[in-house]
């Protein structure tokens, strides 16, 4: 998720958090102001505040939702283990049982007055001889078991853990859910409470409106994967943000770029801030197309350079995929995957 804010000026405090410097993007956006819209120019300012939060907040939604998925997969895993132990452990008992069944029934007497009863005194001692074998293999069998119960309970608790973990996770992505929607449902009212002619200002972006380029210019992508990635991300040009998604419909800021490379055959991170390090950080001025641009401080925003000064990226709710200056905001590093 993004902010269209344009061409931050020199010494632009990195971040969304500063208000001035808020105030003087929005004006770059929007132009020339005249004197009579200045009043808007603090909604605006709230506006690209609460956009610059929910986005924060989308990516924590997203690694907080990978995070459970990576999670429910260890606990089916450690639930088949506690299965397969218990499965185990039964059939070990039944062979004990059996085993311990014909030994009461061929042995249950005393092994002195059994010899003299016997009609058969040798047959007896080979069985006598048997027996004592199976005993033997008795009390390890039973060792077996005991270990075996040892690692049923490790297992358990192993399971137990990654449940409680999990049921935390589910939390956590619930919190980010709703701290998301509700930045967003204020923004939204404050755009809605400004004048047509102002909202449709602050919504065009001062060189957004590039769908139409047909390529870069200049150095073509750096790799083959990279071409792929950013074909990919071009094909999505026009598809709608929303949030926490990756494709194919829809997209947030580091969804669409996770998509495009997947397309490529590389998987990378959820997360934009996990992206930044998926490959090797180089300036921007040798940045190329298929290269991540991560902005702000916090890498909380990610798009694609596409060349010629631009970036693909999802912007934010209300705004498709689309191109934008690569100095829209507060730049935090390029990445060559």
């Amino acid at each position: 998720m993004g902010s269209h804010r344009r061409l931050a000026p020199t010494g632009f405090a990195r971040g969304a958090g500063a208000a001035a410097g808020l105030v003087t993007v929005a004006a770059a956006v929007l132009g020339a102001v005249p004197a009579a819209a200045a009043p808007h120019d603090d909604t605006r300012a709230e506006v690209d505040r609460l956009y610059a939060e929910a986005e924060k907040a989308t990516e924590a939604y997203n690694k907080a939702d990978e995070r459970t998925d990576a999670l429910r997969k260890q606990v089916g895993t450690a639930q088949d283990a506690v299965a397969r132990q218990q499965e185990r452990i039964n059939t070990m008992r039944d062979a004990l049982g059996s085993l311990a069944g014909a030994q009461y029934r061929s042995g249950g007497l005393d092994p002195s007055l059994a010899l003299l009863l016997s009609a058969d005194p040798e047959d007896y001692l080979d069985k006598a001889s048997v027996l004592d074998r199976i005993s033997t293999h008795q009390a390890g069998e039973l060792k077996e078991l005991q270990r075996a119960m040892r690692d049923l309970t490790e297992d358990r608790a192993e399971a137990a853990r990654k449940l409680a973990e999990l049921e935390k996770g589910r939390k956590a992505v619930a919190a980010h859910k709703k701290t998301v929607e509700r930045k967003l449902a204020e923004a939204r009212r404050l755009l809605n409470s400004l004048p047509e002619d102002a909202r449709d200002a602050y919504d065009r972006a001062s060189r957004a409106d590039r769908s139409d380029l047909s390529g870069p210019a200049g150095a073509g992508p750096s790799s083959g994967r990279a071409a792929a990635a950013f074909a990919a991300a071009r094909s999505a040009l026009g598809r709608p943000y929303i949030w926490g998604a990756n494709g194919p419909g829809g997209f947030d800021c580091s969804g669409l770029t996770q998509w495009s490379y997947a397309q490529a055959g590389v998987a990378l991170p959820r997360t934009s801030q996990a992206q930044r390090y998926a490959g090797r950080q180089i300036p921007l001025s040798q940045a190329r197309p298929g290269d991540l641009v991560a902005y702000r401080d916090d890498a909380s925003h990610i798009g694609m350079y596409a060349g010629n000064g631009q970036v693909i990226h999802a912007p934010y709710p209300g705004a498709p995929v689309r191109y934008d200056p690569v100095g829209m905001m507060p730049i935090s590093s390029v990445t060559r995957v």
